[in-house]
């Protein structure tokens, strides 16, 4: 599982630019399903048959970042945010600018010398317009010779590092972790009996506009869906009297998820299917930690409302620091979940009730 997840976190794929996960993600699921395709949204999508309800177990492959806005004429680079940004940790981040020929440049966000700052400028938070990406270049055509242009996508430089007790660190554990689980997923139900006819799904485009699952849904057209995302760990100082999730403690069910912001949309549990990934934890002794929040959505929010309607459940694994350069989980948490899922999966038979009730 390790080993995975440290290859896919090092692998860079911002929204709407996922091939090299993909690519990569369809590598390993050819090793356990019995058909991998890419469908024409770049959505990774594994089939291991059967002969029961269709189950479909998803994640998404990409991850937040920025989008060039502005080249100046000195060569420092403006840009926007693609997806959630926290604009705090921002100032001092190395980056990687993908070109127009899909290469990958390296930059920084140039923060305002110390020694030169205000006590104003010392504790205010600066918004991402008004950064700047310095490549080294001298003037705008140096960037474009670069292959650098508006439009061009930015994420944190990719990083992978072990803490102690079990603990990593780095880019991209959003939603990486749950694309490692998917792989190891993939391995066991194959090797397992099962009814359920079962596909395992990367999904593109989660971290822009929360949507991309929806096309593999739609060409799939399964009974049950289980998205597979983070979920906040209330283990630190800061979360602590919000959650009661920790690392290490389990993987997680989330039952209820509103976005709160923008859009009144969420997702509430299908209670049978609670109800079967609950009997699962029991049967082999895994502890499930339930999560509810708000402000977190998944794209299970849009691909619940596919077809006649799904049976729906959110699940996943506690992380710390979302959407920051240092997210952080716990692998034996991935483990967990992988166990946990292939024992509700095998268990899913051919009267499942779909209906939520």
């Amino acid at each position: 599982m390790e080993t995975i997840l440290k290859k896919f976190m090092l692998t860079p794929a911002p929204s709407g630019y996922e091939k090299e996960m993909a690519y990569a993600m369809k590598e390993e699921l050819e090793k356990s399903c019995d058909e991998v395709e890419l469908d024409n949204f770049g959505n990774v999508i594994g089939h291991i048959k059967g002969n029961g309800p269709k189950v479909m177990v998803f994640g998404h492959m990409d991850q937040l970042g920025f989008i060039v806005r502005k080249i100046e004429k000195d060569g420092f680079i403006q840009v926007d945010r693609l997806g959630g940004i926290p604009e705090k940790v921002l100032p001092g981040l190395r980056l990687l600018i993908r070109t127009e020929n899909g290469d990958w440049v390296k930059g920084v966000f140039g923060p305002k010398a110390h020694h030169a700052s205000s006590p104003e400028d010392k504790y205010k938070v600066d918004f991402v317009t008004s950064l700047f990406i310095d490549v080294g270049a001298k003037s705008d055509e140096e960037v474009k010779k670069m292959g650098i242009f508006v439009g061009c996508p930015v994420i944190y430089n990719p990083s992978f590092e072990k803490l102690a007790n079990g603990l990593v660190t780095g880019t991209a554990v959003d939603n990486r972790g749950s694309c490692a689980v998917l792989v190891k997923l993939a391995e066991a139900v194959a090797k397992q009996k099962h009814e359920a006819d079962v596909y395992i799904v990367g999904t593109v485009w989660e971290e822009f506009n929360i949507r991309g699952g929806v096309v593999a849904a739609r060409a799939i057209q399964p009974d049950i869906a289980i998205a597979l995302d983070v979920t906040l760990a209330g283990d630190t100082h800061d979360l602590s009297d919000k959650y009661e999730t920790a690392l290490g403690a389990g993987p997680c069910v989330n039952l209820y998820s509103f976005h709160g912001r923008g859009t009144l949309n969420g997702t509430l549990p299908h209670e049978p299917l609670y109800k079967e990934v609950k009997a699962a934890a029991e049967k082999t002794g895994i502890q499930l930690q339930r999560y509810a929040g708000i402000g977190l959505l998944t794209d299970m929010a849009y691909v619940q409302m596919e077809g006649k309607g799904l049976a729906a459940l959110e699940m996943g694994f506690p992380a710390r620091y979302t959407h920051t350069p240092v997210e952080a989980c716990n692998v034996a948490d991935l483990i967990q979940l992988k166990e946990l899922l292939a024992a509700a999966v095998c268990g899913i038979t051919k009267d499942f009730h779909v209906k939520r009730f």
